[in-house]
């Protein structure tokens, strides 16, 4: 079943400079309990993608052209307001943002926030009812001694225990959809390991689909069913992560892989820089950093196509090793 299936989603910033092109023509859908990893250079639009889902893009700058977001039986572009925070916003669809500590508030406890959030989620319930199921919840994520834990500040717990409590409330409404916007980026390997581990197994168990936004692919293969790639605002490739990792087929791809840490030694890198998106290059938006560019590329964008099973490239020479 698909929770969410986006078609020709196209977003623009409007800017003193001129118009920026941040996403273009994106097709992009995830299915049930299916964990998706939205993967990319910097500015490349994986943001605005999760943005543009929750429709908190900017109002003064941020514009939807194009497309349909469709989320269950709605498409979530043409709800109103009202309907988008009394329906899906922090309900169906809630987020784990990137660093926990910025998103509480420092005066208040960790419990009340958490308490907050399960009153406006759920009906109307005993007090003693709403702080037990957030103990329960805080116990689910590892939280030790969580009677006690709820009663203190954010800032009086770690780093990884503030991102796991983030999880807790994301999962706390039962939620169909989790976007996780580079949620271990600000926690040490070893933390961000076992909080990986964490949102993984509790996901499965609850059967939430989860958006995971992230630059890093050593990340995406430990958690990921799906990857997929963009750059400059195109969706460039999407595999199941075996696929992809096994067989890399667009040369943008390639390169990043190429650009992970190798054991004996050095770094390669991808040649040139992220195009400017309010004049970005015709066709495909990589050929002017790409080795197989031809003529053809900078003419037309090419098409979505299926080199393996489940196994999409956007590419007039995709690579193949398979």
């Amino acid at each position: 079943m698909m929770v969410l299936d986006i078609k020709n989603l196209s977003v623009v910033y409007h800017t003193d400079q001129g118009a920026v092109e941040a996403l273009d023509q994106v097709n992009f859908s995830i299915k049930e309990g299916e964990i998706v990893g939205l993967v990319g250079e910097s500015g490349c639009g994986k943001s605005t993608m999760g943005k543009t889902i929750l429709r908190v893009l900017p109002e003064s700058s941020g514009e939807v052209v194009s497309g349909s977001i469709h989320f269950q039986e709605d498409d979530l572009l043409e709800l109103s307001e009202r309907e988008i925070n009394a329906r899906v916003r922090g309900r169906a669809i809630t987020i784990i943002p990137q660093d926990p500590f910025v998103s509480f508030n420092p005066v208040f406890t960790i419990g009340s926030q958490f308490m907050d959030i399960l009153k406006y989620k759920s009906v109307l319930r005993g007090g003693k009812e709403i702080k037990d199921e957030a103990i329960q919840m805080l116990k689910r994520v590892q939280i030790p001694s969580s009677e006690t834990q709820i009663y203190k500040y954010p800032h009086e717990i770690s780093g990884g225990q503030r991102q796991r409590v983030m999880i807790a409330m994301a999962l706390a409404p039962q939620p169909s959809l989790i976007i996780a916007d580079e949620p271990t980026t600000a926690l040490d390997a070893t933390i961000g390991a076992q909080v990986l581990e964490l949102l993984k197994d509790l996901t499965k168990q609850f059967r939430t689909s989860v958006l995971f936004i992230t630059h890093d692919l050593g990340v995406a293969y430990k958690i990921c069913d799906r990857i997929t790639v963009m750059y400059a605002g195109q969706i460039m490739e999407s595999a199941p992560t075996d696929s992809f990792f096994k067989n890399p087929c667009h040369p943008y791809t390639r390169g990043l892989l190429d650009s992970l840490p190798n054991p004996k030694g050095g770094i390669r890198t991808i040649q040139g820089d992220i195009p400017s998106l309010i004049n970005p290059p015709k066709g495909c938006r990589f050929h002017p950093r790409c080795p197989r560019g031809v003529d053809t590329c900078n003419k037309q964008k090419p098409e979505w196509g299926e080199l393996f099973p489940d196994h999409f490239v956007r590419c007039y020479h995709p690579l193949s090793s398979g």
